[in-house]
């Protein structure tokens, strides 16, 4: 599966203890993984009108922008949360599920033409965004009156059609 992260990265950037991440990938094998590969295809559904999405998978050249990155580990840390359990008086977890909320905001934010700020790839193909298509659909010279000449050009072909004509 081609993704963000894979599970060592998304080791080196959770906030929870790697012990957390180990226990459930312990009971649920690949689940971590799958978490991973459907979150970033959420994000790439977010950004792909605006964005060149898919970016670089995990470790290929170029890189994945660090931002992207953030979101689908900071997303994902909570369903890790989640999936091993949780004490429901524990406030740290209250911090990490305002984290993953704020992360979905950004990629919302992100995929806004108005007021995404972040330096993510654009788009470049036919079906990219409007600011790359906001070109002219003709254009002419002609002053107002070469109507008349052309008017005139095709009286004359009307007239001189082998009718009447010496010769």
């Amino acid at each position: 599966m081609a993704t963000y992260l894979d599970f060592n990265g998304f080791r080196d950037l959770t906030t929870i203890p790697s012990a957390f991440v180990d226990d459930v990938e312990k009971v649920s094998p690949g689940w971590i993984e799958n978490q991973l590969d459907y979150w970033a295809r959420w994000i790439d559904s977010r950004l792909r009108k605006r964005y060149a999405t898919p970016f670089a998978a995990f470790g290929d050249t170029p890189p994945t922008p660090a931002g992207v990155q953030g979101w689908l580990a900071r997303i994902v840390t909570l369903r890790v949360w989640l999936k091993r359990g949780v004490d429901p008086n524990d406030l740290q977890f209250d911090t990490v599920k305002q984290d993953a909320v704020d992360a979905q905001t950004e990629v919302l934010e992100a995929a806004n033409s108005d007021t995404g700020w972040f330096d993510l790839p654009l788009r470049t193909d036919e079906d990219g965004s409007a600011i790359n298509r906001g070109n002219p659909r003709y254009y002419s010279e002609a002053s107002p009156y070469v109507w008349t000449d052309q008017q005139a050009a095709v009286g004359r072909n009307e007239d001189d059609n082998g009718f009447g004509s010496s010769g």
